[in-house]
């Protein structure tokens, strides 16, 4: 090898470990963008699960409950007796416009007492309201309170029977009658019926599950129709049931408003 072909040999040599960390370089730089692409990828999706998980209640449901679940919906009536009452705000849909009922129940006595607001409608439907499991007592008021006095006035009510059928008011009455019990439900009962779990969702700061009731014996077709927001102890939060012919739902909220007995009218005399 002539002196001249050794001297390109050397430098050929030196000049490799540059090209190849330039390559390097380039490769690891190429790379570094794919690794972030994925970073970014797998965060995102770390995200929307999260996103998912506290959102809409159909996000995950429906499914089987779970035996704590279940257990759950099985006591979510006994806590409201537990409580001996709860306030409550009642929306009932109607074709001619709704009603809203702000109020209370007394799970022990078996009877309710708020203020009934007329929504997208006249006044008309406006004022005082007391219910038991057969009868309703309304006192009419043209300028109706937000809220019902807790000593409701002592005449101007005007009494009829709770109708089983054809209101959409008197259904909405019955139902939240029926959310307390004196014993739990029987858990497999509801596990063999038809109950389930939609999802998880946040009211008024508390985490909540959604779950369907079960089938009624005899009657096809209508597990799913109540929905039960449920928090991690028991309580109800929110009940939606489907009435009757109505398009929109019933919904009896539960709020944090402190409950004060109920006072009867006269004629009513409360379950004890």
């Amino acid at each position: 090898m002539s002196a001249s072909s050794r001297a390109r040999s050397a430098r050929n040599r030196q000049a490799l470990p540059g090209r190849t960390a330039g390559r390097w370089g380039r490769w690891l730089r190429r790379h570094r963008v794919v690794a972030g692409i994925g970073l970014a990828a797998v965060a995102g999706a770390v995200v929307a699960a999260v996103l998912i998980a506290v959102g809409g209640s159909g996000s995950s449901g429906p499914r089987a409950l779970t035996a704590d679940e279940v257990n759950r919906l099985a006591i979510t009536r006994f806590r409201n007796y537990q409580a001996r009452g709860r306030t409550v705000t009642i929306t009932v849909p109607g074709t001619a416009g709704g009603l809203t009922v702000t109020g209370a129940v007394d799970y022990r006595g078996k009877v309710g007492y708020g203020v009934v607001h007329g929504t997208g409608r006249g006044t008309s439907s406006d004022g005082l309201i007391q219910w038991t499991a057969g009868s309703v007592f309304v006192h009419p008021m043209a300028h109706a309170p937000d809220r019902a006095p807790a000593s409701p006035p002592r005449s101007g009510w005007y009494g009829r029977r709770l109708q089983s059928a054809g209101s959409a008011l008197d259904s909405a009455l019955a139902i939240a009658l029926g959310l307390g019990l004196d014993r739990p439900d029987n858990a497999q009962l509801l596990a063999q019926n038809g109950a389930s779990w939609w999802g998880r969702e946040e009211i008024d700061g508390h985490r909540v599950d959604v779950m369907t009731g079960p089938s009624v014996p005899g009657r096809s077709g209508t597990a799913g129709t109540v929905r039960y927001w449920v928090g991690p102890d028991g309580t109800m939060y929110r009940v939606r049931v489907s009435v009757g012919s109505e398009p929109q739902p019933v919904v009896i909220g539960f709020d944090a408003r402190a409950y004060v007995p109920i006072v009867p009218v006269p004629g009513v005399t409360p379950a004890r």
